[in-house]
């Protein structure tokens, strides 16, 4: 009786563990065999890019080491794409803005005080513009970057392209 216990126990043990087991060695080669697919590519969501009337557009920057290529998918319109072989020039700024319309929303809506704290509050935006030439014709694209993304873009920038941005204007190197 209790040598048949042992041995059911046993085999729990055996079949549960190599199960686990298994679990974990199948997601980590699916996680290793992503690591190797994505390695080339380095991607960020939340960019917004300039049209020619100056409206912006949600997409993604992405990095292509196998194209060798900065390629902008905007969610609407044309993709765009700059090798890094034609890239004359990559430069960083940001602007800092008044926030007098949100503010007076807020306001209006009843939230007085908070509605003038935001009308005397700045917001920075920063942007990035890469200029670059395809055969003899000088092109740019200008991207919004997000608030949070924008040092790890300008690292990626110099990482893949070997370009080091150019910061323009009164602005601190934070990212470097």
């Amino acid at each position: 009786m209790i040598f048949g216990l042992l041995d059911a126990l046993r085999t729990i043990i055996v079949r549960y563990t190599h199960k686990i087991v298994k679990s974990i060695f199948c997601a980590f080669l699916v996680l290793a065999l992503a690591n190797l697919t994505l390695a080339d590519d380095t991607s960020f969501r939340g960019v917004k890019v300039l049209d020619v009337s100056g409206k912006e557009t949600t997409a993604s920057l992405t990095f292509n080491d196998n194209q060798k290529a900065i390629l902008v998918r905007p969610v609407k319109g044309n993709s765009l794409s700059a090798p890094y072989g034609e890239i004359d020039k990559c430069s960083y700024q940001y602007t800092r803005k008044h926030r007098i319309k949100t503010g007076f929303i807020v306001a209006a809506m009843g939230a007085v005080p908070v509605g003038l704290v935001l009308m005397f509050t700045t917001s920075k935006v920063h942007w990035l513009e890469v200029d670059y030439h395809e055969q003899n014709a000088r092109k740019n694209f200008v991207l919004r970057m997000d608030k949070r993304s924008y040092p790890q873009i300008l690292e990626a920038i110099k990482a893949h392209t070997g370009i080091e941005p150019e910061v323009e204007g009164n602005v601190d190197k934070r990212w470097k």
